[in-house]
C-alpha cells in the first residue's frame, strides 16, 4: 500500500478567474462563496479534500488586484500570506480572456520555489484551436505542468487532482476525514448572505457591502434563529438593498436561508437589517468588526 500524502496548496490568480469555483468543485461542497463580481473572496478560505490515500488542504485567496482601500490592502496581504509554508501552488487564469496582468501574475508566481501548476480555466467556453495556442504561449512560463479545466463543468478536475496529489509529500492527515473547511459556521453564514447580495445588486453597491453576524441562537433541535446586519457605505445604497416594500432584502434573505439550512441541517429563522457605515472599507475598527483582522 502506498504512503499517505498530504499538504497545503494555495490557489492564486486575478479576480474572477474561478478560484472559489475550483475549490468548491475539488472539495465537493460549497465552502467558498461564488459570484461574477470581482473581489468576491475577501479572506483566505480553506477547503479540505480527503480520500483514503491523500488529504489536500486548499487555500483559496482574494483575487490579485491593485488595492484602493484598506480592505483591498488587507485582501492583498491575505493572498501574500497564503504563499507561506505551502507544498504546492495553483496559478489560475481565465482561458477566455488572458491579458497582460494575467501574464504578469503567471510570471511573478513562477519564481516561487515549490511545485507549480498553471490551470487554464473555463475551457468549456473556448475553441479547441485557441486553447492549443494558449497552452503553447505558456510553454516557457516555468511551471511543472499546464492543465486546462472547466471548474464549472468539472472537466479536467480528476487529472488535476491526481497531479496535485503527486506533488504532495508523504505526511499526516491534518484534519478529520469529514472536515471540509476550517471556517466557523458563523463566518460561512455571513458569507452566504453576502453572496446573495452580490448576486442581486448592481454596479457599485456590492463592493461596499459587509455582513456582521449579530447572533446565532438554537431555539430547538430543528430551529435556529440568526440575526445579521448588512452594512453599506451610502444612504442611497440602503434603499437599493432594502428594495421596494422590502422586496430585495426579502429575496436576499430567502435565498441565503436555503443555503444556511443546507449548511446547518436545521430550519432557519433569518432576520436581516441594513445599516449605513460610510467608508467602512477604510476604517480598521469597522474592518475588524466585520471579520477582517488587522494583518500589521
Amino acid at each position: 500500500m502506498s504512503a499517505f500524502r498530504s499538504g497545503f496548496i494555495a490557489i492564486i490568480g486575478r479576480p474572477n478567474v474561478g478560484k472559489s469555483t475550483l475549490m468548491n468543485a475539488m472539495v465537493g461542497e460549497k465552502v467558498a462563496i461564488v459570484s461574477n463580481r470581482p473581489q468576491t473572496t475577501r479572506n483566505r478560505i480553506m477547503g479540505i479534500c480527503t480520500d483514503e490515500a491523500s488529504q489536500i488542504v486548499f487555500l483559496d485567496t482574494p483575487g490579485l488586484h491593485t488595492p484602493r482601500t484598506r480592505l483591498g490592502e488587507y485582501m492583498m496581504q491575505t493572498a501574500k500570506d497564503a504563499l507561506q509554508g505551502i507544498d504546492a501552488l495553483i496559478v489560475m487564469v481565465d482561458a477566455t480572456s488572458v491579458g497582460k496582468q494575467d501574464r504578469a501574475v503567471v510570471e511573478d508566481m513562477s519564481k516561487h520555489n515549490v511545485k507549480k501548476v498553471l490551470v487554464l480555466n473555463k475551457i468549456d467556453l473556448l475553441e479547441p484551436q485557441n486553447l492549443l495556442e494558449l497552452i503553447a504561449s505558456f510553454a516557457d512560463a516555468g511551471y511543472d505542468d499546464i492543465i486546462p479545466v472547466s471548474a464549472r463543468s468539472k472537466d479536467g478536475l480528476k487529472q488535476l487532482k491526481d497531479l496535485l496529489v503527486s506533488y504532495l509529500p508523504e505526511g499526516p492527515q491534518y484534519f478529520p476525514s469529514d472536515a471540509i473547511t476550517d471556517q466557523p459556521e458563523r463566518l460561512i453564514c455571513g458569507e452566504l448572505i453576502r453572496e446573495k447580495a452580490l448576486y442581486h445588486l448592481k454596479e457599485e453597491v456590492p463592493h461596499g457591502i459587509g455582513v456582521e453576524m449579530m447572533s446565532i441562537k438554537k431555539l430547538s433541535d430543528n430551529l435556529t434563529e440568526i440575526h445579521a446586519t448588512i452594512y453599506c457605505e451610502r444612504p442611497a445604497h440602503k434603499g437599493i438593498i432594502i428594495g421596494k416594500q422590502g422586496s430585495m432584502l426579502k429575496l436576499i434573505g430567502q435565498e441565503a436561508r436555503k443555503d444556511i439550512e443546507t449548511l446547518m441541517g436545521t430550519r432557519i429563522h433569518l432576520q436581516l437589517w441594513v445599516k449605513v457605515r460610510e467608508n467602512w472599507r477604510n476604517r480598521m475598527d469597522d474592518l475588524r468588526t466585520l471579520g477582517y483582522e488587522d494583518k500589521e
